[in-house]
């Protein structure tokens, strides 16, 4: 690339910045969980609103998928406090263990440059959508898998945003392991990881909203490579159907790709 040094390195004055004032943070083991779970909660807070007026705000509820199947505060709070309770009893002991069992990461001096965030981030994605989509594949096949895994999260026909987050403890863990080693797989740069992950938590709660909206990724992106909500909504009412979390390539190969059924947007 014919680019100058200070444009290759648009990031470097961030990342001086968080090295220079934030290095405790942004070194602890404990930040992608920090950073994750708040993620989570700044996403779906909004369409947790949202919910909650229904029609009261027609220019939104004109966009829900399923308007017969609108979730309750108890439905909402169950989500909320499932992922929360996984979080404490479950994620950060395992982040504890892990400090005395895993080397301290170390924190490269120099920012990544746009270009690899957006290559690398992409491969992590890639290579996440690939490893979620064998996961969800087979997990759906096999009914004692399903029934003691996976079924947790198909306990609503209409997913919400706080059930972006509604798992078991085998199925976050097996998540967070492929979050956590992909990006060192890939050799990826902290910040890199980073942005991945807040962006990957938008898809995931994005694909969970419920509403089908004219600016959300799956519209914004050509060629229908997102699924995003319309087709992860298909998925919990036929789930049989769009296996992938992100992308439509693997359900569109593998003959697993459904379209939203129209008539479940005049509900009315």
């Amino acid at each position: 690339l014919s680019l100058s040094h200070e444009t290759y390195r648009l990031l470097q004055p961030l990342w001086d910045y968080m090295l220079l004032h934030h290095r405790p943070l942004i070194s602890s083991p404990f930040f992608p969980v920090l950073l994750a779970f708040s993620s989570y909660l700044f996403f779906s807070i909004p369409f947790a609103v949202l919910d909650i007026l229904g029609d009261r705000v027609p220019f939104f509820y004109q966009y829900k998928i399923q308007p017969d199947r609108k979730p309750t505060l108890g439905m909402m709070a169950k989500s909320f406090l499932t992922a929360l309770y996984n979080h404490i009893f479950f994620v950060l002991p395992t982040v504890i263990i892990g400090v005395f069992i895993l080397p301290l990461p170390t924190l490269p001096q120099d920012a990544p440059t746009l270009y690899e965030v957006f290559v690398d981030g992409l491969a992590m994605l890639l290579l996440f959508d690939t490893q979620y989509y064998i996961w969800h594949f087979i997990h759906h096949k096999h009914s004692q898998l399903y029934r003691w895994i996976h079924a947790i999260h198909h306990e609503y026909m209409a997913p919400f945003s706080w059930s972006t987050e509604q798992l078991s403890i085998p199925e976050l863990m097996t998540v967070g392991l492929w979050s956590n080693q992909d990006p060192i797989i890939l050799k990826c740069h902290p910040l890199t990881t980073w942005f991945t992950t807040v962006f990957s938590l938008w898809m995931s709660v994005e694909d969970h909203i419920g509403y089908d909206l004219p600016w959300a990724l799956n519209h914004l992106v050509p060629f229908g490579l997102f699924g995003g909500a319309p087709a992860h909504d298909m998925h919990h009412q036929k789930p049989s159907s769009n296996y992938a979390p992100f992308f439509s390539h693997w359900d569109r190969i593998f003959g697993t790709a459904v379209p939203l059924k129209k008539k479940t947007l005049k509900k009315f």
